[in-house]
């Protein structure tokens, strides 16, 4: 059964697609002529993956799921939150997102933070949510080149490597997206083909 992810970040498609059994084909935005970005302008995860859910399902009457993340740093009361896609302003990359967060961390003792991901499902004309965190703590400087966003100073609990520095397969088993697919895919799990 095909299930749309309601993104085009081709990264995020390879991500979650490697947790689908046989019986899902994840396909992205592009896979079914969507190219316009989706707005993001609720005030929170939850509110905005239900927008891009929604948006797709009402164009194409089919099965989908979006999804909204945000890296939340103790020390920023949250920030950047809901605008972790766009901190350094809109038209602004992950490399910049990543310089302003560790400017305005300058100075900062406490580096903890936690990502945090939203999933909404729409599945047989029916809404569902799938909430998944990691905590973690933000390091002074980039390392690795895997993963993308925030992954290169985010270091999750436990771990002495960030997320741009491990294996796909174990961010895959403890990260807030994972997490959060973990949740979808016992739902999906129960439900008929």
């Amino acid at each position: 059964m095909k299930l749309i992810f309601a993104t085009n970040n081709k990264h995020k498609i390879r991500e979650i697609s490697a947790l689908f059994d046989e019986r899902f084909k994840v396909i992205g935005l592009a896979d079914i002529g969507i190219t316009e970005d989706i707005p993001e302008d609720a005030d929170n995860l939850a509110d905005n993956a239900l927008f891009k859910a929604r948006y797709v399902h009402d164009r194409t009457g089919l099965n989908v799921f979006a999804d909204d993340t945000g890296l939340e740093v103790d020390a920023l009361d949250g920030a950047p939150g809901v605008l972790s896609a766009r901190y350094a302003g809109a038209n602004m990359s992950p490399d910049d997102n990543i310089i302003k967060l560790l400017k305005e961390l300058e100075g900062a003792e406490d580096r903890k933070a936690r990502f945090r991901t939203v999933i909404a499902l729409i599945y047989d004309n029916s809404e569902y949510l799938f909430e998944g965190k990691v905590e973690g703590e933000i390091i002074h400087t980039g390392r690795g080149t895997g993963g993308f966003g925030y992954d290169p100073v985010f270091m999750a609990e436990g771990y002495d490597l960030t997320f741009a520095e491990i294996p796909l397969s174990e961010k895959n088993k403890i990260s807030h997206r994972a997490r959060a697919m973990k949740k979808l895919l016992a739902f999906l799990a129960q439900q008929p083909v």
